[in-house]
């Protein structure tokens, strides 16, 4: 980024405050980025992390040690390594000794550590000891044999290591969540085992794919035995593109009526799972749970109690519809961005990882044979000085006896270099006894074994793989175990719809010709006899269950849903159906349904079109509903006619004018909305000048009777009285007796 600087006449530099503003905050995300948020891929620590850990070791606090205040552990790290808050350095430090938190926990805390149910309950620091776990040996061992390289700390009064030699992918064992500027990092935590084993295939076939990788790793390993419950394709895709998502699910088991969970996902909580599902009983959304227990102790961390209300409670779905509606089920995101060995973050799949990985780690291993075969040939060189200075015992003490500069003489006399003379005349008499010749040689001898066999792997790749092999092993042999989080299939969870949770009671839904709209418990209620305001009467009334919906057909072809369960009283008059919907101004309603979803339903328009549709395409959660029906010109809305079982049906229509048709019902098309085909033929100029119209038409089948009205008086026909009005979709029909040219309306009688 170009500057424009200026410089003033006292000397000072100008900058733009633009310029200025954009240089700090790019050293201040560069900062975040690579000093706070984001772990490195060598030792899988954020530079926080890394400091407690070099800090615990400095002080002696091996695994091995006793137990040291932690306040003293954080005074080092704070005051020699990491300026930041003493609170973040020992939240930091408190999750790495977390074993609910950390799949392979780096600090042994003594004290209140937090628990699984609360993280954050730990005690303070000076009231709590801690020291470095075993597993820190993982990433402290090589750390003093010229591994890594070192940096001056904040001041400047000492140094620390860049990266910790770690001998096992750490970045990948316990995992990391970080926010920077621009970019975070979700790496899940995984098992020692697979993930070295994962690592020696790589070693030995450096273009391994992710699949192949993925017959070691089976997936993340999280520190509870809560159960994966992610397909393994999208698995597969997470490791090959480094992003993703893990879905947990808890452990549940019956015993006697009762629902035990023996295992929750990562980082949740027992008593919120508790809260969410007590939250849902007083909301009356569970209404098959009578009580919750928490029987949590330290020999059962985990033991939630779900008590059904009954034996007839099927768990099953009610488990589901509690990990569809708690944190029962959890979904963790992944994001596998690490700051690699080139310096820069970068989100990476499980191959790259592995592979930058053991770059370093033959590097590390390199490193520190090279400084071992460096000390092996200083030890050499000064020993075959020794060795000198042994063989000519009495001239070296006469030369140092009688000598000015001892040094140089036995330089000059012996050819010795530097390094052997200042050793000669650093070592004790009694170390040059008789004895020590001996001694000498057989250290000689051995470390002359040592430097062939130094210098002969770091002359072979091949050895020097095998090395790095070896000693992978030895981590998986000393601290790999098994798998904790099991990866299972399972069906994905849905919670109970509100349909589901009501007590399905019959009911009689009433509309009143102005609009009113209430319910009564029963299917006996006559809405006649029921009270109306003055100058209302009954219009349409349906009969379901309280958990169903009401669908409403307006004249205008549009339909509505309401909730059954939601209408007032049918001891009350009701409330305007206006209030739950948004229909067009100026229309009636001509329809009302109550039915299942895949229930059947004859639609039409007294234009003589039609179709049959299914109950749930009729259903809009819209307030101002969705079209339905479309009218032809001069066309009204008739009341829907209910199917039930299509084989075997027919469809009946008469007009105003007494003609009447019958065919069968699979003529006419099943359709989610439209028009729909022609039922019975009336003119298209006597429609719109509503000479002639549909005025009724009805589902009728083998058995059931037909009564047609016209004004007071009615004709009743068996269904095998009505082959002579029997023709194909969309005719005329036939006319009925002198006396019914003008036809009310028809009704089917069973």
């Amino acid at each position: 980024m170009s500057q424009q600087v200026i410089i003033g006449e006292d000397g000072v530099e100008q900058f733009s405050l633009k310029h200025y503003t954009e240089k700090a905050y790019l050293d201040y995300s560069m900062y975040v980025i690579l000093d706070r948020a984001l772990p490195n891929i060598a030792d899988g620590l954020k530079p926080v992390q890394r400091r407690i850990i070099y800090a615990m070791s400095e002080l002696g606090l091996k695994a091995g040690a006793k137990y040291k205040k932690s306040a003293r552990t954080v005074g080092d790290v704070i005051g020699k390594f990491h300026p930041h808050g003493d609170s973040a350095a020992y939240e930091a430090m408190v999750l790495m000794a977390q074993p609910f938190s950390y799949r392979y926990p780096l600090i042994d805390g003594q004290g209140n550590w937090g628990s699984q149910d609360d993280p954050k309950s730990f005690a303070a620091m000076r009231y709590t000891e801690s020291k470095l776990h075993g597993f820190a040996d993982v990433l402290l061992s090589e750390l003093g044999q010229g591994t890594v390289d070192w940096q001056p700390n904040f001041d400047g009064t000492m140094d620390e290591p860049k990266v910790l030699p770690s001998r096992a992918p750490s970045v990948l064992l316990n995992g990391v969540t970080g926010i920077a500027v621009g970019m975070a990092t979700d790496i899940p935590p995984h098992n020692v085992r697979e993930v070295i084993g994962a690592t020696i295939h790589m070693l030995e076939n450096p273009k391994a794919t992710v699949t192949e990788l993925m017959e070691f790793v089976q997936g993340p390993d999280y520190p509870t035995e809560a159960e994966i419950i992610t397909a393994p394709a999208d698995i597969q895709k997470m490791y090959e593109t480094g992003k993703g998502s893990m879905r947990m699910r808890a452990i549940w088991q019956k015993e006697g009526p009762d629902v035990v969970i023996t295992a929750l996902p990562h980082q949740v909580s027992g008593s919120k799972i508790l809260e969410q599902i007590a939250a849902q009983m007083q909301a009356k959304k569970l209404p098959m749970v009578a009580d919750l227990r928490d029987e949590s102790d330290h020999e059962n961390p985990t033991r939630l109690v779900i008590v059904p209300r009954s034996n007839r409670v099927d768990v099953e779905p009610m488990m589901n519809h509690l990990f569809a509606s708690t944190d029962l089920e959890r979904t963790y995101r992944i994001n596998m961005n690490m700051i690699g060995i080139d310096g820069r973050p970068q989100v990476k799949p499980l191959n790259r990882i592995l592979s930058e990985w053991l770059e370093f780690r033959i590097d590390t291993t390199t490193r520190r044979l090279q400084f071992r075969l460096d000390k092996v040939l200083e030890r050499l060189h000064k020993l075959d000085g020794l060795l000198i200075a042994f063989l000519n015992i009495d001239e070296v003490i006469h030369i140092i006896r009688t000598e000015d500069e001892p040094k140089k003489v036995l330089m000059a006399r012996f050819e010795l270099s530097e390094v052997q003379a200042d050793y000669i005349l650093d070592t004790k008499l009694r170390q040059l006894a008789r004895l020590e010749e001996m001694k000498i040689r057989a250290e000689q001898e051995e470390l002359n074994k040592e430097r062939e066999n130094l210098e002969t792997t770091l002359g072979s790749p091949r050895r020097l793989k095998t090395l790095v092999k070896k000693e992978l092993q030895a981590v998986v042999d000393e601290y790999g175990d098994d798998r904790r989080s099991p990866i299972v299939s399972r069906a994905e969870a849905r919670a109970f719809s509100e349909e589901e949770l009501m007590t399905t009671e019959p009911v009689t839904v009433v509309l009143s010709e102005k609009g009113w709209i209430r319910s009564g418990k029963g299917h006996e209620l006559d809405p006649a006899a029921l009270s109306y305001k003055s100058g209302d009467n009954l219009h349409l009334a349906a009969r379901g269950k309280s958990n169903q919906s009401v669908v409403i057909l307006d004249s205008s072809g549009r339909s509505y849903t309401v909730a059954a369960h939601s209408l007032p009283s049918a001891r009350g008059q009701g409330e305007p159906l206006t209030g739950r919907i948004n229909p067009p101004s100026g229309v009636r309603f001509e329809g009302l349904l109550m039915g299942k979803a895949d229930d059947l339903y004859l639609l039409a328009s007294d234009a003589g079109y039609g179709f049959i549709v299914k109950y749930e395409d009729l259903q809009s959660k819209n307030k101002a509903g969705k079209a339905a029906l479309t009218l032809p010109k001069g066309g009204r809305v008739l009341q829907p006619s209910p199917v039930g079982e299509a084989e075997g049906a027919n469809v009946v229509a008469v007009s105003n004018e007494g003609r009447m048709l019958l065919f069968p019902i699979a003529d006419l098309p099943v359709m989610a909305r439209g028009k729909g085909n022609k039922i019975i033929g009336i003119p298209s100029a006597r429609l719109q000048a509503r000479e002639e119209f549909m005025v009724g038409v009805q589902v009728i089948r083998a058995g059931q009777s037909l009564r047609v009205h016209a004004g007071k008086r009615y004709l009743n026909m068996k269904f095998n009285e009505l082959d002579h009005y029997a023709g194909e979709r969309g005719r005329r029909g036939n006319k009925l007796p002198r006396g019914f040219q003008k036809v009310d309306r028809i009704e089917v009688l069973d």
